[in-house]
């Protein structure tokens, strides 16, 4: 849920820049930067796109496990397009039967719902699971791994390359949290129907109960996801997302030493992206910003508007200091078509990368009859551009 918004009042009119917002003061305290020992971190908001905490996440990494949310895309995808359902069965190879690692304990030959599948890579971080999925979807587990960097491709995903389903360690089997965090986005957005697999805390496959390692979803943080990974050379890893009070985060941290600082660290950063941060509307989709002078036209202002809702996140202490101004050049010559972009919201505040908004033409502006421009004509003649 969005915080009340800053106090929002139109102080100029016609110019080339006009400042449109001011923000009410807000005594808070909460530092924007914050430590951690993980090697990388990356802290997102959902809502706003906001980037809350960043380490070293372009640096693509060998992910371990956490490469598993590329193999669920790849069949949430399938059953979305109908190409897949939950119902059907998939044999288990011998490949699959004999992988090491963490398991599902499918049994070769036999044939397993692609549910349980699901539940089996999500819950169990099975690599058994994730090799019976590869294999029947693409016929072996490195086309799928092929398959698997072509959507990748496609996703915008530059910083991953991927050798298996599994992630298991393989020279060039790489993913940067900018990465991760962008593929989890896609899934809780495209895929809510499946999502809530991931805050399963236990699943029971072949008389077999083991539980979600992810330690969030045993404590009262919010937390119904996602993945956690590790392998020698990886740490200790985990991709997370919470939700409190309507609010959506994304977590993803790497390179921890063990287990339990990775417990801690998770908890410890998502309390402080909630708690250091605030989220603030600002405007509403279609909302009038500001009114541009119009040139030549039937009406001598023509309203502003934004296409989207503008939401931001900003630090508590930033509150203060946050500023918006509209900058376009003016007066805007007639005609001009409902739509069109005129102008920018620019939004700027203490420890906050400046936010850029476009605006548009709210109404269509129709150019003023010949003996309205000879009007106009004779009247900046006479007076000048100002009017």
């Amino acid at each position: 849920m969005s915080s009340n918004p800053p106090s929002i009042r139109s102080i100029a009119r016609g110019a080339v820049v006009a400042t449109v917002a001011a923000a009410t003061c807000l005594a808070a305290t909460a530092s924007p930067g914050m430590e951690t020992t993980a090697k990388q971190a990356y802290i997102v908001d959902l809502q706003t796109g906001t980037v809350l905490l960043e380490k070293d996440i372009a640096t693509p990494t060998p992910p371990a496990s956490l490469s598993k949310l590329m193999t669920l895309y790849m069949v949430f995808e399938q059953l979305k397009q109908g190409k897949l359902s939950l119902d059907d069965k998939f044999v288990v190879s011998r490949k699959a039967w004999r992988m090491g690692g963490s398991k599902m304990f499918v049994e070769v030959d036999k044939r397993v719902r692609v549910e349980d599948l699901v539940r089996g890579i999500v819950v169990q971080s099975g690599n058994d699971a994730c090799i019976v999925v590869a294999e029947a979807l693409s016929g072996s587990e490195s086309a799928f791994a092929d398959a698997m960097n072509r959507r990748a491709r496609e996703l915008g995903l530059t910083d991953s390359n991927f050798v298996n389903s599994t992630g298991w360690p393989a020279d060039n089997h790489v993913m940067s949290p900018r990465d991760l965090a962008a593929l989890t986005k896609r899934i809780i957005e495209e895929f809510p129907e499946y999502y809530p697999y991931f805050a399963e805390k236990s699943f029971r496959y072949n008389k077999i109960k083991q539980g979600n390692r992810n330690p969030l979803l045993y404590r009262d943080t919010g937390a119904d996801g996602l993945k956690t990974g590790h392998t020698r050379a990886s740490g200790y890893g985990l991709v997370a997302s919470a939700v409190r009070d309507g609010r959506r985060v994304v977590l993803v941290l790497t390179g921890l030493r063990s287990a339990r600082t990775r417990s801690f660290e998770a908890r410890r950063l998502l309390d402080w992206a909630y708690q250091s941060f605030r989220n603030y509307d600002l405007f509403e989709s279609g909302a009038v910003v500001e009114n541009a002078d119009v040139w030549l036209g039937e009406e001598e202002t023509v309203p502003l508007v934004t296409e989207r809702d503008v939401r931001i996140s900003l630090p508590r202490a930033s509150r203060r200091g946050l500023k918006a101004k509209v900058v376009y050049e003016g007066p805007v010559p007639a005609p001009i078509a409902k739509g069109t972009k005129i102008a920018s919201l620019v939004v700027t505040a203490p420890d906050f990368k400046t936010l850029e908004v476009p605006l548009v033409a709210g109404a269509d502006v129709d150019r003023t009859g010949v003996f309205g421009r000879l009007g106009a004509a004779i009247s900046y003649m006479v007076w000048g551009a100002e009017r």
